[in-house]
């Protein structure tokens, strides 16, 4: 059975097979322009409303629903039909609502400072699963407008680009966000990147730096030994050059190990050949990785030596840290104990609590960075790839 946002506009015709022609057209505006249930269509008659909420059901069911920097950070633990486990995170600002995706449940990318990659890989999410995250973070901001939406959640969105963008083009074409408030994160899937130089539509890449060298990078990324430096230097460069779009490197700080001012030189020099903004984001602390992230004064000695080389940098501004739903901390996991609220969601009934149980897997990924989203373009590969292993050793 199709789930809501699985069916396309055919599937729900042939739902509606003996309807009047401009049922779908209703039943479609509801699903994705007025965000609404079937049961809440009400210009749809009571049987026709009871029979697509049958027949369309939800692909997410709330696990976990946690709350913290006074309401503005909302991260969902999702279970889906199978009993795999994702999680997504939604964040108000002053002037926009950013929803953070999970495009896959855990990741195989193995990156040891990341909580999904702690965790391993589960399976690719559906187009279906990846939209209704969106659907259901629009509707919870409301009465603001989503306005950005970044896939930085669980899993690596380039290792399931079909889905992915089969999702992308939803989001923009029926739920109507502007292609360049799409961001799409990857750790350096090289074929990924050049499939986005040929993509239709201007969505924004962020690429996972982290390290400037391949011995660092091969330590942090192992996909790097598959993808060395030079490769997704050159895959970034055929990118800019088709897309004209600007590119965006994302460094989570780790102390002493991607914080010196050698590791600052060696980033400006990959940077500045390509234009690209620098985001630099303060390592949060996850539970398989015993290495803090740089402190603050070290962010802001870091910071200060890339400009003063010349690169464009901002620092994200983490959010949700007490909730594990900052970067790097998402593992479809409850959050270990914290002072935010926790709602705890089931079936049969609704617990409010200050403090939730301590989580039993790791922790994931989240936030977004404190400047407007940088300019790139659209989706990579196709199905998850083997273990980070095993991509190493080709």
């Amino acid at each position: 059975m199709a789930t809501r946002y699985d069916a396309g506009v055919d599937h729900l015709a042939a739902l509606l097979a003996g309807e009047p022609s401009y049922r779908v057209r209703q039943a479609w505006d509801g699903l994705y322009r007025r965000l609404l249930d079937p049961a809440d269509m009400t210009d749809l008659p009571l049987a026709l409303r009871q029979e697509l909420d049958e027949r369309l059901p939800l692909a997410l069911t709330t696990a976990v629903e946690s709350v913290s920097d006074g309401g503005d950070t909302v991260k969902w633990l999702w279970r889906l039909h199978d009993g795999a486990a994702i999680e997504t995170v939604l964040m108000h600002y002053a002037d926009r609502a950013t929803v953070c995706v999970s495009s896959q449940a855990g990741c195989a990318m193995a990156c040891g400072f990341c909580a999904t990659g702690q965790a391993g890989f589960e399976r690719n999410l559906s187009t279906g699963e990846i939209v209704e995250q969106v659907v259901r973070a629009a509707r919870r901001a409301l009465p603001r407008r989503l306005s950005n939406v970044v896939f930085m959640g669980m899993g690596e969105p380039l290792a399931n680009f079909d889905r992915v963008w089969a999702g992308i083009g939803r989001i923009h074409h029926d739920l109507g966000l502007s292609a360049r408030h799409l961001t799409v994160s990857t750790i350096g899937v090289v074929p990924g990147i050049d499939r986005l130089a040929g993509a239709e539509l201007p969505v924004n890449l962020a690429v996972s730096l982290h390290a400037a060298n391949d011995g660092l990078r091969d330590r942090l990324v192992p996909l790097n030994r598959r993808y060395p430096l030079d490769a997704l230097r050159q895959a970034c460069a055929r990118y800019v050059a088709a897309s004209g779009r600007r590119l965006s490197f994302e460094w989570a700080l780790i102390d002493a190990t991607n914080d010196r001012p050698a590791d600052a030189e060696e980033l400006a020099a990959l940077a500045l050949p390509l234009r690209a903004h620098v985001n630099l984001i303060p390592l949060n602390p996850t539970p398989g990785y015993a290495t803090p992230g740089t402190p603050p004064s070290g962010v802001a000695a870091f910071c200060r030596r890339l400009r003063a080389l010349g690169v464009t940098t901002t620092v994200r501004r983490n959010r949700g840290t007490g909730i594990d739903a900052a970067c790097g901390q998402l593992a479809a996991g409850p959050p270990r104990a914290q002072p935010a609220r926790t709602v705890r969601l089931s079936p049969t009934r609704m617990e409010s609590t200050s403090t939730s149980p301590r989580r039993t897997t790791p922790s994931g990924h989240t936030t977004e960075r404190t400047s407007s989203p940088s300019t790139t373009a659209p989706g990579p590969t196709t199905e998850a790839p083997p273990e980070a292993a095993r991509l190493a050793a080709r």
